[in-house]
């Protein structure tokens, strides 16, 4: 599979970093030129240079722009600048939407579990100081040791600041219907190709409930519907809508979400494979859904978790 020699451009909303800058690689790696928004702070900006530095290796073109992809005065800069970018004979192959701006608030207090800890019981059995117990397990559980995940430190979350309206309508927005707003711009000045291919990213947390999760996954399900509504409304204009679930991936946006590190040990145990997905895993898929043989895949959700999703252990 390649890309070479066709004028394609991909453009790549959130390609600084996990599945976005992946995905970059990926395609570049394969001859696609790249078209990457993000917003990053100054002091992260050398590393990522770094990593934008690599994919012009490919010898393909490359440009990107530091700013808030969600404003629409901005989003009508980007679709200017990559219409520049691209020149006459440039095609937009692949709009992907890896946006992770959303807010990560509970939705109601938590009250503490009043069972005995375990740890109490395992350090009166060894006959061992209840504090000398206490801290081994959790210094395992922070060098990685999954398995000490359900008695280790349960996750704290804050008490005094939940989700209100503004926070939902806000998150829904940039993870979820901006991706149509994109879409409506980019496909009303024609700068699809008549082959086009549409990528939202959602997760498991579509259908489970994690704390903190609420207004991101309100998000998701907003994407996921119109995604669907894209791939019947726009096949006329040659568009391909589908949706990548990823399995549980340690990324930036990731370590946002309170409890990330008990939902990452909890995906480790549940892999047939004992490892999380790989931004570099996800790559691979959306690289794949810009083929041409991938041209009939429209309106489905393709999980690339490993099997974790399907998993009883």
């Amino acid at each position: 599979m390649s890309f070479e020699n066709k004028n394609y451009w991909a453009l790549i909303l959130g390609g600084s970093s996990g599945f976005g800058l992946a995905t970059a690689k990926k395609l570049a790696s394969l001859g696609m030129n790249i078209f990457v928004v993000h917003r990053d702070r100054r002091g992260s900006m050398e590393k990522i240079e770094e990593e934008f530095s690599s994919i012009k290796k490919n010898r393909i073109q490359f440009q990107a722009i530091n700013t808030d992809a969600l404003s629409l005065e901005n989003i009508t800069h980007i679709r200017e600048e990559l219409q520049k970018s691209m020149g006459v004979h440039g095609k937009l192959r692949l709009l992907m939407h890896s946006i992770a701006f959303g807010n990560l608030k509970l939705i109601a207090p938590q009250i503490q579990d009043s069972r005995q800890n375990p740890i109490q019981k395992l350090a009166t059995k060894l006959q061992l100081k209840e504090e000398k117990v206490h801290s081994a397990v959790n210094e395992l559980f922070r060098e990685g040791e999954y398995h000490f995940s359900d008695i280790a430190d349960p996750p704290s979350y804050t008490s005094h600041s939940f989700i209100n309206d503004e926070d939902m309508q806000n998150t829904i927005y940039s993870m979820g219907s901006s991706i149509l707003t994109y879409t409506q711009e980019l496909s009303q000045k024609k700068l699809f190709t008549n082959d086009a291919r549409v990528i939202g990213m959602t997760s498991e947390g579509n259908e489970i409930a994690w704390k903190g999760y609420a207004a991101v996954s309100a998000a998701k399900l907003v994407l996921e519907s119109i995604m669907r509504s894209i791939a019947v409304e726009f096949a006329p204009h040659g568009i391909r809508a589908n949706v990548v679930q990823a399995g549980i991936t340690d990324t930036p946006a990731l370590r946002l979400i309170p409890g990330s590190q008990h939902i990452r040990a909890n995906a480790i145990k549940r892999s047939p494979f004992r490892r999380l997905t790989q931004p570099e895993d996800v790559a691979n898929v959306i690289s794949m859904l810009a083929s041409d043989e991938a041209g009939w895949i429209n309106g489905t959700i393709i999980r690339v978790d490993g099997g974790e999703h399907i998993s009883g252990t």
